[in-house]
């Protein structure tokens, strides 16, 4: 599995017009399953999430997680950070996730996600979402787990 995750002061999804999801500071994830992938990926994907260090601490140094600093979380289903982009102009989506395992393991990410912290917000998968966010640094990193690694 996928994440990209960025430190927002502010982050919000809109759906149709509405909003379905939004955090004050914290982290905005996009989130994607692979082929291959399984709830255990999804679950080492989170761990890492959760106590990945990106807040700064009174020195300045990135030694706190979104845990640590009680941050929201604004995770977004984005099966395009699955493709692949080696050859020609037009991406491949092969290495993604079938719709219906995608959403599997999304729900599952998202489940055990507000099971372990407070403040989780959600995309819609499958939707046209419009997601705009204010990145904080700007501090943008790439995790990952299973097949591709």
């Amino acid at each position: 599995m996928i994440a990209l995750l960025q430190r927002v002061t502010a982050a919000q999804v809109v759906v149709d017009g509405a909003v379905i999801g939004a955090i004050d500071g914290g982290l905005m994830v996009l989130v994607c399953a692979e082929k291959g992938d399984t709830e255990k990926d999804a679950d080492a994907l989170l761990n890492k999430l959760l106590s990945y260090r990106v807040f700064s601490d009174d020195a300045g140094k990135m030694n706190r997680s979104v845990t640590d600093v009680a941050g929201g979380l604004l995770l977004v289903p984005q099966f395009t950070l699955a493709a692949d982009t080696r050859s020609g102009t037009r991406p491949s989506f092969s290495p993604a996730a079938a719709p219906a395992d995608g959403e599997r393991l999304f729900n599952h990410f998202v489940q055990q996600a507000r099971a372990r912290h407070a403040v989780v917000a959600t995309g819609q998968f499958g939707a046209d979402m419009k997601v705009t966010l204010t990145n904080d640094g700007p501090v943008t990193f790439w995790l990952q787990t299973g097949p591709r690694q």
